[in-house]
């Protein structure tokens, strides 16, 4: 399954401002079972904006932040000088050209991306970057138009809509997951050499106004800024008129799912 390198081709910033962070109980979770040392190099690998990384960035004396996507690691390059992060340092590179020797990492984090990429080639290569002993996290979390609730359905709906209607439905390849279903992550991460070492699931109430979700989708590939293009106002009326039906208050409350799948390197006898 292919995507296309540039799909989030001007998202980065509402990437950053409107994709939901990580927990603080799944990251001191994912802290504590990987046994950090505090003194070693982190991988954030196909890293967005650094919504791993800089949660995480206390625990390591080195942080790497890798993407294929110049926008993703301009604004992670910024957020870290501004934080006076001299720790933290952005490659723009695909995840399989990355160049780093074995043994490089303490731990490798993966949020919301290892669908996206060639999944046993790069679990091949996290295997070897990886020192004995360390830890590789898959992290997900759910999207808001992918629930039950009447107005996570009315969501699906307009994205459907507008992906249809802007020729954008492709973007994001049919049948994306299926390669997952039928060989699960933890069965590519057990080829690579990884031992499992458990997933690990959160939850978190949000309460979303429809603007923020008019941004959140904006940082998506299918519907990105550079699709919405000059159709962007009547992408947001449409959506501020079917959403408004379900709330009273500008306000639509998700329970977001969180999760990561822990795998690690066997250490040396």
């Amino acid at each position: 399954m292919r995507f296309e390198p540039d799909l989030y081709r001007g998202t980065a910033g509402y990437y950053d401002r409107f994709r939901l962070p990580y927990p603080d109980a799944m990251i001191a979770d994912l802290v504590r079972r990987a046994a950090l040392s505090g003194r070693g190099r982190l991988l954030d690998l196909a890293c967005g904006t650094g919504q791993l990384a800089f949660p995480l960035r206390g625990s390591f004396a080195d942080v790497w932040c890798v993407d294929a996507e110049p926008g993703m690691t301009e604004v992670v390059r910024a957020k870290a000088i501004a934080l006076g992060a001299a720790h933290i340092r952005t490659i723009t590179v695909g995840a399989e050209d990355l160049p780093a020797g074995p043994d490089s990492f303490e731990s490798i984090v993966i949020g919301n991306a290892f669908h996206r990429l060639r999944r046993a080639p790069v679990a091949a290569l996290a295997h070897t970057w990886l020192r004995p002993g360390g830890c590789l996290a898959l992290c997900w979390s759910t999207s808001p138009w992918a629930g039950s609730q009447d107005w996570q359905r009315a969501l699906a709906g307009v994205l459907r809509t507008w992906q249809n209607a802007l020729g954008a439905a492709a973007r994001v390849p049919p049948g994306w997951d299926q390669p997952r279903q039928r060989d699960p992550d933890h069965d590519v991460l057990s080829r690579a050499g990884f031992e499992p070492a458990g997933r690990h699931e959160f939850s978190v109430e949000h309460h979303w106004t429809i603007r923020e979700l008019a941004g959140h989708i904006r940082s998506t590939s299918f519907l990105p800024p550079p699709v919405l293009a000059d159709h962007a106002a009547a992408f947001d009326a449409d959506l501020t008129a079917e959403l408004g039906r379900h709330t009273a208050d500008d306000r639509l409350t998700e329970t977001v799912g969180c999760a990561y799948e822990l795998a690690r390197k066997p250490a040396r006898a």
